[in-house]
C-alpha cells in the first residue's frame, strides 16, 4: 500500500472460544490479555487440554509443590531440577499469600461494616473468630483522625 493513499482502518479483537465457552464481563479491546478459566478441579489429562491442565496444575491453590512437580514430570515429561522445583515453591507461597491476603481484605470490610452498623466489639468478634483486640486495631487503622 502506498502511504499516500487514502485509508482507513478498524483494528478490533474478539474472543475465540478455546476450550470451553465462557460469557467474560468487561471488553475485549485491550491488547495482550489472556484469559484463562481456572477452576479448583484438573481438567482431565488429553491432548485437548494439555496447555490448560498444566496451567491449572501450576496455579492451583489446593496442590502441594510435590502434587506440582509429580504432574510436571510424570504428564509433561519436563525435567524438573532444584531451580525449578524453587520457583514452583515460591509461586505455591505467592498463590498462598494471595488467598490470606484476600481474606484479610473481607475480613477487614466485615468488621467496618458491621460497627458501621453499630454492632460491639465482643460481637464483630464472635462473628469474624478474631480477637477483641485484632477487630479495634482494624478499626482504629481504618477510621479517619479528625483534625
Amino acid at each position: 500500500m502506498n502511504m499516500d493513499e487514502n485509508s482507513m482502518a478498524y483494528v478490533h479483537l474478539t474472543k475465540d472460544d478455546l476450550l470451553g465457552s465462557y460469557s467474560w464481563k468487561g471488553g475485549f479491546d485491550l491488547l495482550n490479555i489472556v484469559l484463562i478459566g481456572i477452576s479448583n478441579e484438573l481438567p482431565v489429562h488429553d491432548e485437548k487440554c494439555d496447555r490448560h491442565r498444566l496451567l491449572s496444575a501450576l496455579l492451583s491453590m489446593e496442590l502441594t509443590v510435590d502434587e506440582k512437580i509429580g504432574i510436571i514430570k510424570s504428564e509433561y515429561d519436563i525435567s524438573v531440577n532444584d531451580e525449578l522445583r524453587k520457583d514452583v515453591s515460591v509461586m505455591c507461597n505467592l498463590s498462598q499469600g494471595i488467598r490470606e491476603r484476600t481474606v484479610a481484605e473481607r475480613d477487614e470490610t466485615i468488621i467496618l461494616n458491621m460497627h458501621g452498623k453499630g454492632y460491639t466489639l465482643d460481637q464483630i468478634a464472635e462473628c469474624v473468630e478474631k480477637s477483641i483486640d485484632e477487630v479495634g486495631t482494624i478499626i482504629e487503622k481504618r477510621e479517619p483522625v479528625l483534625a
